[in-house]
């Protein structure tokens, strides 16, 4: 995907490149990327209401609020971060928590290489605390719910998360 992305950005008409992006996402939403291992949605719920109140772009969102999301969450599985750092990423670094965070890092060079936002006011949204309140009220189902598995998050973390993403 980040070789096809860098692709698009110089020929956005090129077939083979649009094809592999349909095909890793083809893979990433039939659960096959999951597969041995958990997967953790906590960051599409999120985004999800970022978009309801603001109609942005979906990935745009996810762009927006990850990076916020990764450090808030990387240091209970910092060891999942890191290989995701190293095998992705090409980061290499054998302490676990510095190679997680070099590979927050990338992740965020990489969205920045694509004209992808890597916080909320990249979006042209400056967020109000009584609307990151409303974001995580909606998000945990007024306080019913929480999302993740990584770090499982109720309405503070959200709360939390948004704010790190303005």
């Amino acid at each position: 995907v980040i070789e096809q992305a860098h692709i698009l950005i110089n020929q956005p008409d090129s077939y083979e490149a649009r094809a592999e992006i349909m095909w890793a996402g083809s893979l990433s939403h039939n659960g096959l990327t999951e597969a041995g291992g958990a997967k953790d949605f906590s960051n599409h719920a999120l985004e999800h209401e970022l978009s309801g109140m603001f109609d942005v772009a979906h990935g745009a969102g996810l762009a927006a609020i990850w990076p916020s999301w990764a450090r808030y969450t990387y240091r209970d599985w910092s060891e999942r971060f890191a290989r995701f750092a190293v095998n992705v990423l090409n980061v290499e670094d054998g302490n676990p928590e510095s190679a997680a965070l070099k590979g927050i890092e990338k992740m965020e060079e990489f969205y920045t290489s694509i004209n992808m936002p890597v916080r909320i006011s990249g979006l042209g949204i400056e967020l109000t605390d009584g609307q990151i309140k409303e974001l995580a009220d909606k998000c945990s189902f007024g306080g019913t719910r929480k999302v993740g598995i990584l770090k499982v998050l109720d309405t503070d973390d959200m709360e939390n998360i948004y704010r790190m993403a303005r």
